[in-house]
């Protein structure tokens, strides 16, 4: 099947993963693409026009989203049929397929919580478990059962300055994704509910968006995250019912909002009946300033879970519910999930009860500090993004350096990472920016390689005409 395509990008305004996905628009459109036609693969086009595999899977993701394309596991991407797409197709982590069978890389696009003796405690924990299994594993969970769960929570969360919060304000979910998509559920109203982000946010929000039929507009933002006069603008001009925001740590661009800004977001989210959500999933050692929660308890959402500081593979969320509501988000999960499997419960339970949660928490947090100091100590001559005890930060590109660009010769110098353009709204304007996140599978001496070829990158620049 013929799979040859080169569109010329030229003539499209824009991050080059829109221009690839309106050429798409257009080429099919056209009549160029026909339906059942073999787009090629995502490393190919890349390198056929000089741009990153990650640019390309983008704008096939967003065509896919559009409905203009269909993708198939093994078989590829094809030009769907004339027929309407029900449902996101859009994947929430880009599929780096493409990459194996292609050589060692120094994988720093997403944090991966290092080795600090977890697998131990869980065979132990998983032991002890099967050991007394009786015949409440065979029956559905349920919510109640999660009672002495919630309140280890809660202990879990004493150092932050969440304001008064009871196991009654805590619901349980499946990760911090899980935990957004519930809260939404819980807040969305009408045909078309608005949700609000910064402008770069992690891309769960919208995902999460989407899945819950709501349009999303981004908020511009600053050093401190997102601009109170810009909000207030936004919502003048709509209807909006959720503003999804990080204040410890912004994801991607790890700024900190300090205490009056938090103040002021807080009052304009009571003038124009906001809920929020109140993302810590990155959760740094901070302690001195009230979060969101303990500012507007009766409207504010706080989600963490352990993917950051315990294991991902867990898929352990919370919820900090606003006052009051607490019952209302465990209705939600109950009828999305019922409860948390048994499995789970009781291993989070353990962890928690026992302090192992704690103690590897501190390990995991110690040992991921370290490899950060070591990739800030590489770059640290660069304009960078970042806070002690956060493991990503955001590199600010000097001049003659566009984020694609970059993210593509860092590729071939065999270190991966993120372009601001994936945190982006697919309409958005991304700046000349990427996010290196610590990878805590990576030895010390792998962390510093990866920042000496980073190092070397941003010292020279290509210069407009690569770009």
């Amino acid at each position: 099947m013929n799979t040859i395509w080169k569109p010329d990008l030229a003539q499209f305004d824009g991050p080059k993963f829109l221009a690839l996905s309106r050429a798409l628009r257009q080429a099919i459109q056209s009549g160029e693409l026909s339906p059942g036609h073999k787009l090629p693969p995502v490393r190919d086009l890349a390198y056929d026009l000089g741009i990153t595999p990650g640019t390309v899977a983008r704008a096939y993701q967003v065509a896919t989203q559009e409905g203009l394309l269909s993708a198939t596991v093994g078989r590829g991407t094809f030009v769907a049929a004339a027929s309407p797409r029900l449902g996101p197709t859009q994947p929430l982590y880009m599929d780096m397929g493409h990459l194996k069978g292609q050589g060692n890389f120094l994988d720093l696009r997403a944090p991966v919580v290092p080795d600090v003796g977890q697998a131990a405690v869980f065979s132990e924990i998983l032991a002890e478990m099967s050991a007394k299994m009786q015949g409440e594993w065979f029956d559905y969970t349920s919510q109640r059962d999660e009672a002495p769960l919630r309140a280890e929570v809660v202990k879990w969360l004493s150092y932050r300055m969440l304001g008064s919060v009871t196991p009654e304000d805590i619901a349980l979910t499946q990760g911090g994704q899980s935990a957004i998509l519930t809260i939404l559920l819980c807040c969305l109203r009408g045909d078309r509910p608005v949700v609000l982000t910064e402008e770069l946010a992690y891309p769960g929000f919208r995902h999460a968006a989407r899945l819950a039929r709501a349009d999303v507009i981004g908020v511009e933002m600053d050093d401190q995250g997102i601009i109170p006069e810009a909000l207030e603008a936004v919502c003048r001009k709509t209807r909006a019912q959720v503003l999804c925001l990080t204040v410890v740590a912004q994801n991607p661009t790890a700024a900190r909002m300090g205490a009056e800004r938090r103040a002021a977001i807080a009052e304009i989210a009571r003038r124009h009946d906001l809920q929020v959500i109140e993302d810590n999933c990155y959760a740094t050692p901070e302690h001195d300033l009230p979060a969101m929660r303990a500012l507007i308890p009766e409207r504010c959402w706080y989600i963490g879970g352990f993917a950051k500081t315990i294991s991902a593979a867990l898929r352990f969320g919370y919820i900090v519910c606003p006052t009051g509501m607490g019952e209302t988000a465990r209705l939600t999960a109950q009828h999305s999930f019922f409860a948390l499997s048994r499995p789970l419960h009781q291993m989070v339970l353990a962890l928690l009860q026992s302090g192992e949660a704690h103690r590897i928490r501190k390990a995991v947090g110690a040992a991921l500090a370290e490899r950060a100091h070591a990739l800030v100590n590489h770059l640290g001559a660069h304009d960078l993004g970042w806070q002690p005890g956060l493991p990503f930060m955001w590199v600010r590109l000097p001049s003659g350096w566009r984020a694609s660009t970059f993210a593509r010769m860092a590729e071939g110098q065999g270190v991966l990472l993120r372009s601001a353009d994936e945190y982006a709204l697919i309409h958005g304007r991304a700046p000349h920016a990427v996010r290196l996140a610590v990878n805590g599978s990576l030895s010390i001496a792998a962390i510093e390689e990866a920042g000496d070829r980073l190092a070397s990158l941003l010292r020279s620049p290509p210069g407009e005409s690569y770009v």
